[in-house]
């Protein structure tokens, strides 16, 4: 896995150390020499990972890392603070400053790239839901992204040691609700009902943690969740493995309250940020092919479908055929009585038009008071029967409006077959005449196309 690195360090010989280590790995590199550089690097290179020192003059890495994390257009990179310092108050501040790990110096070369590519593998995940969701047509549609560590969370913490489970979840931030199991079985069922973070204790000579870890990443189902491993000290042995296997942080005994509190703050930031571009880009998605006042399908999923639909019954499959309605003097509903009343009647309309369908049929709303049915394996006698239930159910109740006023509403539908060979726009365009005669001998009534033609 290759990637660019960004190295920040005030000293000149840490800096050549870490580029000549990364660029034996065949990692791009780029470095700064204090905090102002690193930020103006961080937003113009768009690193894949920044190591940053933490005792740089002037403004040291907590404040750099604290204005990347703040700025949206870095705070999606990984920091690892590289640091002489060990104490807990060191650690807990850098998390709270939004570093994603530490190192501490002098550097082991295998804990940092397993560090490292663990974090870019994250980074790989959520840099392709950004651009999935800046490259939809509807992006931006829930607002911006933003973190909020006062949501409830629900934590899994399993150890064979009902005593460590104990200590373990009552670390935890306040806000989580935190489930203590002791068997791996019971904690596989547990991270499928809508976990937010698993905590694992990797200690326990009569527990496989590490096969519960490979478990839980190799279920679709529960891929994605954060885990944060409990290993000994020094062993850096199970540690690596443990990230190698895609746990994402972890951390040694005898574990710190608060730096357990402060890394699982961490990876529930980043699970939270992760879920936030997953449900905007499915809103994106809904909404490219979806009419939002009606809820029926667009204008451009519905000439899709109608495209592959005449591509089969061309090729030998099944007819297709199709209702094309427009709502009569729907103008004046509006004039007479608001928009607010006229978009009722649209979704009304809808909702009659949906009921009187097969299952395999797909209605849209085609523009304004336009809407079509498409009615794949139809022939022109089950489109005549649909297009006047349909116009039935209109004209035989009124609708309803916002102010408890009832108003009489009528349709006209013209429906039409696909010809062998015939283009979208021709079979629409029929569709279309028929509709226009309707309209034309009186409305509130369906003609056929060959009729409408003839």
């Amino acid at each position: 896995m290759s990637a660019r690195i960004l190295v920040v360090d005030d000293q000149a010989a840490n800096v050549r150390l870490l580029e000549a280590r990364l660029q034996a790995e065949y990692f791009e590199v780029c470095t700064a020499t204090n905090g102002a550089d690193a930020l103006v690097l961080a937003k113009s290179e768009q690193p894949d990972l920044i190591l940053l020192d933490v005792m740089m003059p002037g403004m040291d890495g907590y404040e750099t890392c604290s204005r990347i994390k703040d700025d949206p257009a870095t705070r999606h990179i990984p920091v690892v603070m590289v640091t002489a310092l060990d104490q807990r108050e060191d650690r807990i501040r850098g998390l709270e400053a939004g570093a994603d790990d530490f190192l501490t110096k002098p550097i082991d070369d295998v804990a940092m790239f397993a560090r490292v590519r663990s974090l870019l593998r994250l980074k790989e995940v959520l840099d392709e839901l950004r651009f999935r969701e800046s490259s939809s047509a509807m992006s931006g549609i829930a607002g911006e992204l933003h973190d909020d560590d006062d949501l409830p969370a629900r934590v899994i913490v399993v150890s064979p040691d009902p005593r460590a489970t104990g200590r373990l979840a009552a670390a935890m931030p306040t806000t989580a609700i935190s489930i203590q199991i002791n068997d791996p079985a019971t904690a596989i069922a547990a991270v499928r009902d809508d976990a937010d973070l698993l905590i694992v204790d990797l200690t326990a000579t009569d527990f496989d943690g590490l096969r519960l870890c490979a478990r839980i990443r190799s279920d679709a189902a529960t891929r994605q969740l954060p885990i944060l491993a409990v290993v000994r000290p020094g062993d850096v042995k199970h540690a690596v493995r443990a990230l190698d296997l895609g746990v994402n942080d972890i951390i040694q005994r005898p574990v710190d309250a608060g730096e357990l509190t402060a890394r699982a703050r961490t990876l529930l930031r980043r699970k939270r940020y992760a879920d936030q571009l997953r449900s905007h880009l499915d809103q994106g998605m809904e909404h490219a092919v979806t009419d939002q006042l009606t809820g029926l399908h667009n204008r451009r999923y519905i000439s899709s479908r109608l495209r592959q639909a005449m591509d089969s019954a061309g090729n030998g499959g099944a007819p297709v055929a199709l209702l094309l309605a427009d709502i009569d003097h729907f103008k004046s509903i509006n004039d007479s009585y608001g928009h607010d009343a006229g978009d009722s009647v649209l979704r009304d309309f809808s909702t009659r038009l949906q009921t009187g369908l097969r299952a395999l049929d797909l209605a849209a709303r085609y523009g304004g008071e336009e809407f079509v049915v498409v009615m794949p394996g139809a022939g022109m006698a089950e489109a005549g029967i649909a297009a006047e239930r349909l116009r039935s159910s209109v004209a035989g109740a009124g609708f309803d409006l916002p102010d408890g006023t009832r108003i009489p509403v009528t349709v006209s539908i013209g429906i039409a077959q696909a010809r062998r060979g015939e283009s979208v726009d021709a079979f629409l365009r029929r569709a279309d005449e028929a509709l226009y005669a309707a309209k034309n001998a009186g409305r509130n009534q369906v003609q056929a196309a060959d009729n409408a033609a003839a």
